[in-house]
């Protein structure tokens, strides 16, 4: 590592090998090759073979990965033209080929169709991300299925959910998250050979009028470079549309995970659930009892970034003047990589949290109890009318002892004591004992929690992550800091 320069943290901190191999300058220079070899070898075979003879494809092929870079940062220093500097030092390894290195075609031929395939990879990857994450949410919902605890609105106590349950609505979210994912695979397609603003004309004249040969072309060069689709009509680019809706999606895994790490970072102050903290971790310099949530923490940063960028490929797509414009170069080299290894360094940090999470079943259980004997008034109430009593008498009780009681939680910082105010009166028919034993430990304010997250697991979660059996379990949930 260079310690004189900026280095960027997504890169050297947060991401995986993979993704910053996709996004790498080798990759992108040696897919520009396999470019230039597809469309030669397709013209060849479609009738030019006496322009684009059999010696030179040898020849292409032959020097794929030979790149020399330092020639081409040279030329391109003197052209001012990233293409024509690679086609030029491309030709310098392939004499015999040189001619007919980019024949026909515009620079956004390899530029276009590199960036294409590079996301469509890039997309698997987070998908495969994504599939392990929502298996992880899904072993802890099943395992916590009915451990009662507060549900929250407002972030004030609520009526009891389950900690599986509550874990279930993250999934939903990311199961909406594939199904954009699995949208947008369809289309990305290639941009395939349209020419110079996206009519063919070059390939026309290059097929002396034969429309047919100049389809099979397009459709050939797309099939070789490792497409099964490509855009019917195009500019001089593929449309930036599908860069806007390629960072909408990458964004919303972001918001999904932003709303989850929050979430979690609550949990922790109250002591009721964890993300993992390793045996050596350090969670203050000064505090040195602390243990922050700072996967967490991390998770909610990067989130913020990856959800801010949708504005930018949305202000870069309306921008594009007729067939194109070039103020889309410079931030889609910087936006589009970023997009995708923010949302490879979220999944890593989403499966190394949900792969160790811890949760205090004493510690929710006592926020349940603080809590319980205010949401179990109106039980209390129908249990009294049972017992001969009249409602609106009794309602008037429940009401000045759980006012009584939420001033003693409130102002003396003392644990509820509804029930044993409700007990020791008189008015009340029930003991302190009858009373707790009445309201029970709050699974059954819970309803149906348990058998929902059954349910959602056997009917929704399983079948669909059935699809995905070839990425699950594959992916390495540590962290590099």
């Amino acid at each position: 590592m260079n310690r004189e320069i900026y280095q960027e943290p997504l890169v050297s901190r947060y991401t995986s090998r993979e993704m910053q191999e996709l996004f790498s300058e080798r990759n992108k220079f040696e897919t520009w090759r396999r470019c230039w070899l597809a469309l030669a070898e397709a013209q060849h075979e479609l009738g030019l073979a006496d322009i684009v003879t059999r010696p030179m494809l040898d020849e292409l092929r032959a020097h794929l990965t030979d790149i020399d870079y330092e020639v081409a940062a040279k030329k391109e220093k003197e052209i001012r033209h990233d293409v024509m500097a690679h086609v030029y030092a491309y030709g310098l390894k392939c004499p015999t080929a040189e001619p007919i290195i980019h024949l026909g075609a515009t620079s956004q031929f390899v530029g276009c169709n590199t960036d294409l395939l590079i996301q469509k990879k890039a997309l698997g990857l987070v998908k495969k991300g994504l599939v392990n994450v929502i298996a992880n949410l899904a072993r802890f919902a099943v395992e916590h299925r009915s451990l009662a605890t507060l549900g929250y609105t407002h972030y004030q106590a609520a009526q009891p959910t389950t900690v599986g349950k509550r874990n279930t609505l993250y999934i939903q979210d990311f199961l909406m998250d594939l199904d954009y994912v699995e949208n947008l695979e369809l289309q990305i397609k290639a941009r395939g050979a349209k020419g110079t603003v996206g009519t063919q004309a070059t390939f026309i004249e290059l097929f002396k009028g034969d429309h047919e040969k100049v389809r099979k072309l397009d459709e050939l060069v797309s099939q070789k470079i490792g497409f099964s689709t490509v855009f019917a009509v195009t500019g001089q680019t593929y449309t930036r549309k599908l860069d806007m809706k390629t960072a909408e999606t990458l964004a919303g895994i972001g918001a999904s995970a932003h709303k989850f790490a929050v979430d979690l970072r609550l949990l922790s102050n109250l002591k009721v659930q964890e993300e993992p903290f390793a045996k050596d971790q350090v969670g203050s310099s000064a505090m040195a009892y602390k243990r922050n949530p700072m996967r967490s923490e991390r998770m909610t940063g990067l989130a913020r970034k990856l959800m801010g960028l949708p504005a930018n490929f949305a202000a870069t797509y309306a921008n594009q003047w007729f067939e194109r414009t070039l103020d889309d170069s410079a931030i889609r080299r910087m936006d589009i990589p970023q997009a995708f290894l923010l949302t490879d360094a979220i999944l890593r940090l989403f499966l190394n949290i949900t792969s160790g999470m811890v949760v205090y079943p004493k510690q929710i259980e006592r926020h349940l109890r603080q809590e319980l004997p205010f949401m179990a008034t109106e039980k209390i109430l129908m249990a009294c009318v049972e017992k001969g009593k009249s409602r609106q008498e009794m309602h008037e009780v429940v009401k000045v002892h759980s006012v009584a009681a939420g001033k003693v939680v409130k102002e003396e910082g003392r644990d509820n004591d509804l029930l044993t105010r409700l007990g020791n009166d008189p008015a009340v028919p029930f003991t302190v004992a009858e009373l707790e034993a009445l309201v029970g430990d709050g699974s059954e304010f819970a309803g149906r929690a348990p058998e929902q997250v059954d349910e959602f697991i056997a009917e929704v979660v399983r079948p669909r992550l059935a699809q995905y059996s070839d990425l699950l379990g594959d992916l390495d949930a540590s962290l590099s800091v």
